[in-house]
């Protein structure tokens, strides 16, 4: 909590406030869970409370500028990235004059979000980017890559192994390793690392 406590914003009102910590464990538990609020466990506090602070933060930016703060913390020499697929229940669809960028679409397993993201060596998210489900994966890996330490790893599967990322990762003088995605389950991080060089100079597994 030290991390963020300079972020959170102080309640001016005169009201018993319900602790921070208690809140946001809360708030993470239902989307981690995928549960509904009136299912959060009661030592989180109460559940109008959950919702109205989380509503409350989104419309205020108080969310992203959280994000940004565990950000700064990360550790830049192993950097991971993929993606996870969010389905829409069967309710959600675009109303009729509503805007069309909701970061929604269609793809075989219906209509999804595709959540983009980039991690470091202990799994502390660096950067979060949504497209809607039907998007590709490598286009994206610039945008969450951004500005990586010179030297660092950057560890994907194949859907992310093109020769744009191959020159993006050489002009900032990183070590690109792309597996294929079983092999997550049957390498240990030693080997990973064992990185052949290309004929042109780009790394290869």
């Amino acid at each position: 909590m030290a991390i963020i406590a300079p972020v959170l914003p102080n309640n001016s009102r005169e009201i018993e406030r319900v602790d921070d910590r208690r809140v946001i464990n809360g708030i993470l538990w239902r989307f981690r869970t995928g549960s509904s609020l009136q299912d959060v466990p009661e030592p989180y506090g109460p559940r109008t409370t959950l919702y109205n602070r989380f509503s409350r933060w989104r419309k205020a930016g108080v969310w992203d500028r959280l994000q940004d703060v565990v950000s700064k913390r990360y550790d830049g020499d192993l950097l991971m990235i993929d993606i996870s697929r969010a389905r829409s229940p069967a309710w959600c669809q675009r109303e009729k004059g509503g805007s069309a960028d909701l970061c929604m679409g269609r793809s075989r397993g219906g209509l999804t979000t595709k959540i983009h993201a980039l991690v470091d060596a202990d799994g502390r998210p660096v950067r979060l980017e949504l497209t809607a489900g039907q998007s590709a994966d490598a286009p994206m890996a610039e945008k969450l890559l951004n500005d990586p330490r010179p030297g660092a790893t950057i560890l994907a599967d194949k859907a992310y192994d093109t020769d744009a990322i191959h020159n993006f990762a050489k002009q900032r003088q990183c070590w690109p390793i792309f597996l294929q995605r079983y092999q997550f389950n049957r390498v240990s991080f030693w080997e990973m690392l064992r990185v052949e060089v290309r004929d042109d100079g780009s790394n290869a597994w």
